[in-house]
């Protein structure tokens, strides 16, 4: 019995062991929960490089095409002149390369400029085109920039009516076939498909891609290589040629536009000339849309229009009422959408028109190349709520300060000026005749090609 009782007891004395030992366990993961668990971290290596800018290549379109000439060929396309070309390449090594015009009789001056990257500096380069015209089927004058060439970009512009000969230019500076999609939006929507040889400049008539739609947008798209799209557009009024233009491609749609220096040219008494007219379509979807017009070199709203905008479909809108002068417009859409403006310019019976695009944002320092053939100038509009410094260096260098919501105009007398803002800011060209026959034209200057950012690499 006494045995019995010391292993109850040790027995017991286990038991009580063991507890505590659970105990002690439970008391410990619980810990061990509620603290921190220890974690392995491993920062892998990195380097920031930042890449070398690239060439810069511009496409310059060449001769103006004229079709019609031969009564037994109506798509036979004519040279009817070669622009006089401005180069500046701002010291840069720079060189030139033939497009092949295989579509068009006469044809010359196509070609691509290329300024080469020094010590990994993007080159400053620009060049531009201008001529007159003066003969029974073709009179006016058109001028334009000498671009670099894109992968989408939209006319918003041209004409298919009686009278008009429009032809829509597509230049591949590249060394490799460009497959081109263009989507007509009009009335009814229509696309089709053209392919581009590489090193090779051809024209498509207007009418023939954009048939019975009397405000055509085009979108137009390229695969396989990067082209360079343009409008040649010239119309003819009761056997009376009144004017010719040389228009780009502007980017993707956008929610906020701002087109810089609309000159209005009011009509004069038996005269039907149009005008200011303002051409817009939402690809997409429906929009509505706000336009407000300012007077060159103030803040103030001359005019203020709303328009509900169907998807797809174009619309017009005459800018009526406007004196003679300079005016910027600013679009505000709940959609995004391309926008242009056609102004016209009348003188003694005699007319001349252009399309003017929206100007982007321009940021950092370019270079832009005046053409010759009629006075220029460069117009300035600051949309954001801080001031910004835009600094003009050429043959007339100075310092133009912008206040928020503020804009100012600079006659240009050089060819080529270097321009640079402290801060985004909306910039255009114009150009007009104030004596002898009518001249008009003028874009936009776009921002140059994205600064190649620092890229970090793991190891």
């Amino acid at each position: 019995m006494k045995q019995r009782t010391i292993r109850l007891a040790a027995t017991g004395a286990r038991l009580v062991t063991g507890a505590a030992v659970v105990a002690a366990c439970v008391v410990g993961v619980t810990a061990a929960v509620a603290a921190p668990w220890p974690s392995v971290q491993n920062t892998p290596a990195t380097t920031t490089v930042t890449p070398v800018p690239g060439d810069t290549t511009l496409v310059c379109d060449g001769s103006f095409r004229a079709l019609g000439r031969d009564s037994s060929r109506a798509d036979l396309m004519v040279s009817a002149g070669v622009p006089r070309l401005r180069v500046e390449t701002g010291g840069s090594d720079a060189a030139s390369e033939p497009l092949q015009m295989p579509d068009m009789q006469g044809g010359e001056n196509a070609q691509t400029i290329t300024a080469t990257v020094d010590d990994r500096t993007a080159p400053l380069i620009a060049a531009s085109e201008s001529l007159r015209l003066d003969e029974d089927d073709l009179r006016g004058f058109a001028a334009a920039p000498c671009r670099e060439a894109g992968m989408q970009s939209w006319i918003v512009g041209g004409d298919v009516s009686t009278g008009a000969s429009d032809i829509i230019v597509l230049s591949n500076p590249g060394t490799v076939p460009a497959t081109v999609d263009l989507t007509v939006y009009g009335i009814e929507r229509s696309s089709s498909t053209t392919i581009v040889p590489p090193r090779t400049q051809v024209g498509l008539s207007l009418a023939s891609v954009a048939s019975g739609q009397n405000r055509p947008v085009v979108e137009i798209v390229s695969s396989g290589a990067p082209v360079r799209a343009a409008l040649q557009s010239a119309y003819t009024r009761t056997l009376e040629a009144v004017g010719i233009d040389l228009q780009d491609g502007m980017a993707a749609p956008q929610k906020q536009l701002t087109i810089v220096g609309v000159r209005s040219v009011p009509a004069t008494d038996g005269d039907d000339a149009s005008g200011a007219v303002l051409r817009m379509l939402a690809p997409d979807e429906d929009a509505r849309a706000t336009v407000r017009v300012r007077g060159e070199g103030s803040d103030e709203v001359r005019d203020e229009y709303s328009f509900e905008l169907a998807a797809g479909i174009p619309s017009e809108i005459a800018l009526s009422g406007l004196a003679a002068g300079a005016y910027d417009i600013e679009i505000d859409s709940s959609a995004p959408l391309v926008a242009a403006v056609r102004q016209t310019q009348v003188r003694s019976e005699r007319q001349d028109f252009s399309w003017m695009l929206p100007a982007p944002p321009l940021e950092g320092r370019q270079m832009f190349s005046v053409p010759a053939g009629a006075p220029s100038t460069l117009y300035l509009r600051n949309t954001a709520d801080a001031p910004v410094t835009v600094t003009l260096e050429g043959e007339d260098s100075q310092t133009i300060e912008l206040p928020a919501s503020g804009a100012s105009s600079v006659p240009l007398r050089g060819e080529s000026y270097t321009i640079e803002a402290s801060a985004p800011m909306h910039a255009a060209i114009g150009m007009l005749s104030t004596s002898g026959a009518p001249a008009i034209a003028g874009w936009p200057l776009w921002a140059p090609a994205a600064t190649q950012q620092p890229i970090v690499v793991h190891h």
